[in-house]
């Protein structure tokens, strides 16, 4: 039924776009006839837009958004991907690993997240330059200068001429320079949960040199139990201007040291919003980008840009979580052997006899014992302290010719560019057994069996270790052609042609074969694009594309691609069988206009299908799996927005209509799903996926409203909302699951949510400007994102690794599952002064 309504829903809505194209083309025809100015649209370039490109969006059709550094800046926001969440069009955001400045960014059901094996689509460009990492593609959002940023351009669907990762869109970032944005300005601003940040920029020109700098520091102790955050970044950019020639050196430096213990069972979320599963959950980044960019124009026909750069990055993760190997295990009372080891050791205080789950809400007398004797740590240690070493280091070129010459009568434009990126990655992982303590941190124990080596004696031991040494080459063509077929048609064709090869050294198990990471890949493809706009007249332009894009398997893929050697996410890899590339075909209608010369509108319906889409695969109860190709996904739906001004007030309105699905059956691990095929409740088993299921985390509908008051030249108010519809958690990829208040707690899926913010501008004089604003002022407790798991803790936070002792089969027992919610930040207040020297 839901899916009927789905779909009736998304006719109403294009027959909704419909009424307004045949409204604003009427309303257009009155406004000529009544003699007004009808100068129209800029034409529409569908896909004109290139990663060197310095367009806005009005270049790359109807369904592109655009925002200027005025933008991010009345917006309060505290780094990019807070005001993308807040004032983008079809972009939502999962709390997956709990810190402000960690979250996954999504479009269109699409994701840049930073968070390794998330499967990303979303490409992520600043001044030409690809912010995508090469190790897991991901986008660390913390490493990125909100203040440097001048302009914004989200471009929609599969773009080629973008590259790898362009799936669902990309996100194009101009930086600041000292001829365009000259002056100095220092703000600072203070918040709730002790949050401080402060940030100076200055830029100027003299003759034919610009110079512009801006540094900044973000502190706070975050508003969950141990959560603090630092953040520290500095941009700088000198530039040259002669005649017909520009050049650009830039630099940029980030030092962060971020804490996101992630998500929280449910009933633990509800007893105490601001508590942890288990901690600490550290990630520290330290990065150097250094960046050339150059300009030229030979004649009015021929323009060369081109850019080089090297970029730098090294990521450490500390994380202590539950190891899920205990549950369903014996973890309480040492036996004669383990307590002879503890004695021998020197501990003392260990319990003789009588320690149960009902006396012994946190054991460790056992995890100790064992890791000594190197026995069965794996199953009686009930924490796990992962640590990562990853070093990542970039260099490339990109070159691109615009040409501007007509065919016979017809204006043409051809762009042709080519891209040679070259990196090196090191990875390194170990994890230590501990044991979880009362306040939830996991205490590392010592011993000849610590570390998740592979060497115990039990027979679910396990090898958690990775060192990974690997090389990645792309090499890339790419080409733009526009020609105006007709006074009011224009024609777009392009595409891209890619080659990917990775080569990945595995120094603990080398040689190839099973669970060796040693591999040699290389992929190749060629992805078209076309695209028609037409300028209809008055205040109304149309726009058509089909496109094609890809992706290639990252390394960490690659890396877990094995059935036979499943590892655990989101950093443990074993073994190699090849992986295809994901192939995204997308359809694209849109429609803009000036509705009654007071606002502008646009309507767009997409289509995206994945082809070979990457699929993580849940092994088992304890948190293993693999990757490997799924047939096909698709995301479908309509946009709608509209923006104006009425006197003092302007105002804007964004709705999506959203269905993602599955387009193929798969059966998959879903042990913590009610709907489990298993031997009795509890038990490990599969599920399975149906065409039409829809994909977990992707709402149905997303709103976005916002409005700006000006209530005097000095004095305004703004006010926004985001509705964000019903997701289904993941973990319930069939939609099927209903919990039983026995073994399954929780709801399969989030419900739906609305965030109101708002903030208060006041211009004391030229120089002088306060801010106020409130984010979630309703104070709404909400999920954004879901994930069913098995838990290890009662309602009380005591843990328990047997909750149900019997039915005992194949000498397993059934485990409790429950749903586990990235819950969204409380009310927060900020404030600030700006002050502008110049």
């Amino acid at each position: 039924m839901r899916k009927a309504q789905a779909g009736r829903a998304l006719a109403r809505a294009v027959q909704w776009g419909g009424m307004l194209v045949l409204a604003n083309s009427a309303a257009a025809q009155q406004g000529a006839s009544a003699g007004q100015d009808q100068t129209g649209l800029a034409t529409v370039v569908v896909t004109g837009l290139t990663p060197l490109s310095s367009l806005d969006g009005e270049a790359v059709g109807s369904a592109a958004q655009s925002a200027s550094a005025e933008d991010i800046q009345r917006s309060n926001a505290t780094d990019l991907s807070a005001f993308l969440a807040r004032s983008m069009g079809s972009v939502y955001v999962n709390d997956m690993q709990g810190n402000p400045l960690q979250p996954d960014i999504n479009y269109r059901g699409y994701t840049a997240s930073p968070l390794l094996g998330t499967a990303q689509g979303l490409s992520v460009y600043l001044d030409g330059v690809r912010l995508n990492q090469p190790f897991g593609d991901v986008v660390s959002w913390d490493l990125i200068p909100r203040a440097a940023i001048r302009t914004v351009v989200l471009v929609p669907g599969t773009n080629p001429v973008f590259g790898l990762n362009s799936l669902g869109g990309a996100l194009s970032l101009r930086s600041k320079d000292g001829f365009a944005d000259p002056g100095t300005a220092l703000q600072v601003g203070v918040g709730s949960f002790n949050r401080t940040q402060w940030e100076v920029e200055s830029g100027g020109s003299r003759g034919d040199w610009g110079w512009y700098v801006t540094a900044n520091r973000f502190k706070e102790d975050g508003w969950r139990e141990a959560s603090p955050s630092e953040a520290e970044q500095l941009f700088t950019k000198l530039s040259w201007r002669h005649a017909n020639t520009a050049v650009s050196v830039f630099g940029s430096a980030a030092d962060t040291q971020l804490t996101g213990n992630g998500m929280q069972e449910r009933r633990l979320l509800a007893a105490d919003r601001s508590s942890v599963y288990t901690k600490p959950d550290v990630t520290t980044n330290k990065a150097v980008l250094v960046g050339l960019d150059v300009q030229h124009r030979f004649n009015s026909a021929l323009t060369l840009e081109g850019n080089a750069w090297y970029r730098n990055i090294a990521t450490t993760t500390f994380n202590g979580d539950l190891n899920e190997g205990a549950l369903g295990e014996s973890t309480y009372q040492p036996s004669v052997a383990e307590r002879a080891a503890l004695a021998a050791a020197g501990y003392s205080g260990f319990p003789l006899a009588g320690e149960s789950q009902l006396n012994t809400p946190f054991p460790r007398w056992r995890c100790i014992a064992n890791a000594l004797l190197n026995d069965e740590p794996n199953e009686k240690c009930n924490g796990l302290i992962t640590q990562t070493a990853t070093s990542q280091h970039t260099a490339g070129a990109s070159a691109q010719l615009t040409f501007d010459r007509s065919l016979g009568s017809h204006a043409n434009q051809l762009v042709l560019g080519a891209v040679l990126d070259d990196s090196a990655v090191h990875f390194e992982q170990a994890s230590q057994f501990g044991y979880l303590a009362e306040d939830r941190r996991v205490v590392a124990v010592s011993g000849p069996g610590a570390f998740a080596d592979g060497t115990q004696s039990s027979e679910g031991a396990f090898d958690a270790r990775v060192d990974l040494g690997g090389v990645t080459r792309v090499q890339s063509f790419y080409f733009s052609d526009t020609l105006k077929v007709l006074p009011r048609l224009d024609m777009t064709l392009s595409g891209r042609y890619d080659q990917h090869q990775v080569r990945n050294r595995d120094a603990i198990t080398p040689g190839g074969g099973p669970g060796s990471l040693d591999g040699d890949h290389r992929f190749s493809r060629f992805n078209p694009s076309l695209g028609l706009s037409y300028n209809a007249g008055g205040a109304l332009s149309l726009s058509a594309r089909y496109s094609q894009g890809s992706r290639a398997p990252s390394s960490i893929e690659l890396g877990c691609a094995d059935p036979a050697n499943p590892c655990r996410l989101p950093n443990a890899m074993a073994g190699d069988p090849p992986l295809k590339q994901v192939v995204t075909s997308n359809w694209e209608l849109g429609a803009r206009g000036r509705l009654l010369g007071v606002a502008l509108w646009s309507a767009n319906v997409f289509r995206a299908d994945n082809h070979d889409d990457i699929l993580f695969v849940a092994d088992d109860q304890a948190g293993y799996g693999y990757f490997r190709n799924f047939g096909s996904t698709r995301r479908q739906g309509v946009e709608l927005g509209a923006d104006g001004r009425l006197g003092p007030l302007l105002l804007g309105l964004h709705y999506t209509l959203l269905d993602a699905t599955f387009q193929s059956a798969e059966t998959v691990q879903g042990s913590s799903n009610s709907s489990v095929s298993a031997v009795a409740p509890g038990f490990e088993g599969t599920i399975d996926i149906q065409p039409g299921n829809r994909i977990p985390l992707v709402p149905a509908q997303i709103v976005k409203v916002s409005l700006v008051w000006d209530l005097s030249p000095a004095v305004s108010v703004d006010a926004d909302m985001a509705y964000i519809g019903r997701t289904h958690a993941r973990g319930n990829e069939n939609n099927q699951h209903q919990p039983d208040g026995v073994y399954y707690l929780g709801a399969g899926s989030t419900g739906g949510y609305a965030v109101v913010n708002l903030g208060l501008h006041w211009q004391a004089d030229e120089q002088l400007k306060l801010f106020v604003q409130i984010n979630n002022v309703l104070d709404r407790k909400y999920g954004n994102a879901a994930q069913l798991g098995a838990t290890g803790f009662t309602a009380n936070g005591a843990f328990i690794s047997r909750p149900f002792a019997a039915p005992v089969i194949a000498a397993e027992r059934p485990l409790q599952h429950s749903a586990f919610l990235a819950p969204g930040a409380p009310r927060m207040l900020w404030m600030g002064v700006r002050y502008t020297l110049d």
